[in-house]
């Protein structure tokens, strides 16, 4: 499998209070196409922070990111938009979706946006929404959906223009437990059906034991567990 997304001696310090806080130290991660990552961590190990720079929100202080043979750290923010556009998805623990659109209408946007005819668009995100359990909620607005269901048409969005790779931090962080299996089985079951390269961060243990591999932020420094 291609390496879809390679993090090289990815390196990140805050200063606060009046002293640095290093955050990442050297990191380094390969991510290959249809495999999934689990990065663990306790609050404020790190996890978001690398996501965010992974996910070229966020630029290290040193180090590479390469997304699909593409150095990215030196592009201007217009490469680095298209980038995110085309080769990114993102999940969070709150779902953002846009609370006026329908669900069908949330995952249909972000292709518009991306040059997708609308009846190829609404096509797709219909296939998407199925595929995630959604079928007869297509046409509900985010505020008549649970919190399981918003969180799975944020999974729908996040894959509606095809990424290469997912970033998710703690997809399933605002849910009870069994709401968070049936979404956590929903995003993998979608992961491995579109062989997309993921990292997902969580607290859960359970959860990331049943990912291809899994890495511990610790000290600033990646750790595989």
């Amino acid at each position: 499998m291609s390496v879809v997304l390679d993090i090289k001696k990815v390196s990140r310090t805050f200063h606060q209070g009046g002293r640095d806080i290093h955050v990442l130290r050297e990191v380094s991660l390969s991510l290959k196409a249809g495999e999934i990552i689990g990065l663990l961590g306790q609050s404020g190990a790190g996890k978001s922070t690398l996501l965010q720079i992974a996910g070229l929100l966020e630029k290290p202080d040193s180090g590479e990111v390469v997304v699909k043979a593409t150095a990215t750290t030196t592009l201007d923010d217009d490469k680095r938009t298209a980038i995110r556009l085309n080769n990114l998805g993102f999940v969070y623990q709150f779902h953002h979706l846009l609370p006026e659109f329908s669900a069908l209408e949330n995952v249909t946007i972000p292709q518009r946006i991306a040059g997708v005819g609308k009846a190829q668009a609404k096509e797709h995100a219909t296939e998407l929404l199925v595929g995630l359990g959604l079928a007869e909620r297509l046409e509900h607005l985010p505020s008549q959906l649970s919190g399981g269901e918003q969180q799975r048409v944020a999974i729908g969005r996040a894959l509606a223009n095809k990424p290469d790779i997912l970033l998710a931090d703690e997809p399933t962080g605002n849910l009870d437990e069994a709401t968070a299996d049936r979404v956590m089985a929903s995003l993998l079951d979608v992961i491995h059906n579109q062989k997309v390269g993921a990292i997902i961060a969580t607290h859960n243990l359970e959860l990331a034991s049943k990912m291809d591999r899994c890495f511990q932020l610790k000290d600033g420094h990646l750790i595989k567990v």
